[in-house]
């Protein structure tokens, strides 16, 4: 592990409560440097990166394309220290080819002082040393380009490590770092929404850190912070990645004790890191944590794409409530935006909802109605890793912990040979990948199937989407061109009826994936009549 000199002890007590950076209270960091001279040039690479554009993938690739986000510690161990690594993934890659995944999210994976979700990040430009050498890294891209799978990490734009070599400097006033994060002589005392301290005692001075002491946020007045990233942005670029998921975007910019999210500067900053990574540089693709509780600002352009918080809370609350009255989802649905969006049922932060197992407490229909919604709309899907399985929690653990257990590769666990660094989850025994695989009827089929269908029909991949009936029985037509999908939801436990506006009179349409037994056809008014049965999905073309 890279070793830092550090003048003084700062706080690094990881705060209680939840962030959108994903870190919780259990697992604190705490580590004391020793006092010394050296600077950050010393003990990192800040040296400016030329543009070297030669890119792996064909433009456009990410349109439409399903998305594993992965946890690499938690993914799969390659040399029985307990620990996720690059090597274990990369031995992985053709089963997610095979269940048709086009483009992985890796959390962070550069070095970090936390020891596990990689949010304190000490280096932006090192590989996390528990996940493997550089080359495993480089080897991993290769093999993933070779699947035609594109590969995005999250970058941390908004704050560092307090243990980085940069905040070191600044906190010490020295080696002319001191205004690359936020610094006021006495403590203005804000607090973040959960009422925790966002202003964090240092040598000289408060600094401010609205997750955590061990999170200080850069200051993005200062033009060498915003090239700082840019030229980070350049040397992972070059190296082969196909673009980025950027932290926390809400949070750029403060401007004072209750402005600490959505504030107008953060889209100036956005705009010229899009500049960088998807007009200077071909077929790249970025997208957005936006964690504001408004539709509207999730659909801001300034990152490319956003992820459609709140959206997966509709779908949530639609499919458990077995109607999509009350819920946004029809709203969601007319938006126009929704194609260039992230969408996700849950991801590693427990803002977003805990593990689809979980919130459906096992109940595996309405967990198909779920991801048969997710996998069928227009935008880019997110899978969490183990989601496609139906994996759980951990069996001991907490807070956003809970969302990350190591992976069910076979009963017992399968992701090490060694003791895992944290306990497997809960339901491994039944819910994981040896089972899952050998049962054609199950979660992981259900998956496969949609997911392939998805690549493989272009009116589901990137067409239009206009919605034909709603309540009970959500069915929404997606639309290529003369190519024309039905896709057909009955969100309720009771046989309905439904009469779909199709506005074709005698149309034939065909079930696709088999789902719906046999074709159907349109009356003389144009209207599909169904007879459905309790929580069942159809998916037709005509």
């Amino acid at each position: 592990m890279l070793k830092h000199l550090r003048a003084g002890a700062l706080p690094l007590a990881i705060a209680a409560g939840l962030s959108a950076c994903g870190s919780s209270s259990e697992e604190p960091s705490s580590t004391e440097l020793p006092i010394g001279e050296a600077t950050a040039e010393s003990l990192m690479d800040l040296s400016a990166v030329a543009l070297d554009d030669q890119p792996a993938l064909a433009a456009d690739w990410y349109k439409g394309a399903v998305f594993m986000e992965i946890f690499v510690r938690s993914y799969k161990d390659s040399d029985g220290d307990g620990i996720g690594d690059f090597k274990g993934l990369t031995s992985q890659l053709d089963y997610l080819a095979e269940l048709g995944i086009q483009g992985i999210w890796l959390l962070p994976f550069n070095q970090s002082s936390d020891h596990d979700h990689g949010y304190e990040v000490v280096d932006h430009r090192r590989i996390e040393s528990d996940y493997g050498t550089r080359a495993d890294f480089d080897e991993f891209l290769t093999q993933a380009h070779a699947r035609g799978i594109g590969v995005i990490g999250d970058y941390l734009i908004n704050h560092s490590s307090g243990d980085n070599p940069i905040f070191i400097d600044s906190d010490n006033n020295a080696g002319g770092k001191r205004d690359w994060y936020n610094w006021r002589s006495e403590n203005p005392g804000w607090l973040n929404w959960s009422n925790s301290p966002s202003w964090h005692e240092g040598r000289y001075g408060y600094y401010y850190g609205i997750f955590q002491s061990n999170m200080p946020d850069f200051n993005f007045d200062n033009p060498d912070v915003v090239e700082f990233h840019y030229n980070n942005l350049r040397y992972w670029l070059n190296a082969g990645m196909d673009g980025f998921r950027f932290d926390a975007t809400t949070h750029l910019v403060e401007n004072g004790p209750t402005q600490w999210a959505g504030q107008p500067e953060n889209a100036a900053i956005m705009y010229g890191i899009q500049q960088v990574v998807m007009q200077d540089y071909s077929n790249r693709f970025m997208i957005c944590e936006d964690s504001s509780s408004s539709v509207a600002a999730a659909q801001s352009d300034f990152c490319g794409s956003a992820f459609a918080f709140y959206l997966n809370y509709s779908i949530m609350q639609g499919v458990n409530s077995g109607s999509t009255d009350n819920t946004d989802i029809v709203d969601w649905l007319h938006n126009d935006t929704l194609s260039s969006m992230g969408l996700l049922l849950a991801n590693h932060d427990s803002f977003a909802g805990m593990r689809v197992y979980e919130q459906f407490s096992g109940d595996l229909a309405k967990y198909r109605l779920a991801s048969a919604t997710l996998l069928t709309l227009p935008g880019q899907p997110f899978v969490y890793y183990g989601e496609e399985i139906g994996m759980g929690h951990t069996s001991n653990s907490g807070g956003d912990y809970l969302l990350r257990a190591p992976m069910s590769w076979t009963a017992d666990g399968g992701f090490t040979s060694g003791t895992p660094y944290r306990a497997i989850a809960h339901n491994a025994a039944q819910f994981n990948v040896a089972s899952q695989v050998a049962d054609t009827d199950s979660l992981y089929h259900h998956y496969k199937r949609l997911i392939q269908l998805r690549n493989t029909t272009p009116a589901l991949r990137e067409g239009d989407i206009e919605v034909l009936h709603e309540g009970e029985v959500l069915a929404y037509r997606r639309s290529l061109g003369d190519e024309h999908v039905l896709v057909v939801l009955n969100y309720s436990n009771n046989v309905q009826n439904p009469s779909i506006p199709l506005g074709l009179l005698s149309a034939q349409l065909n079930p696709l994936a088999d789902f719906g037994a046999s074709s159907v056809t349109s009356d003389s008014n144009g209207d599909l009549n169904l007879n459905l049965s309790g929580q069942e999905i159809r998916i037709y073309q005509y």
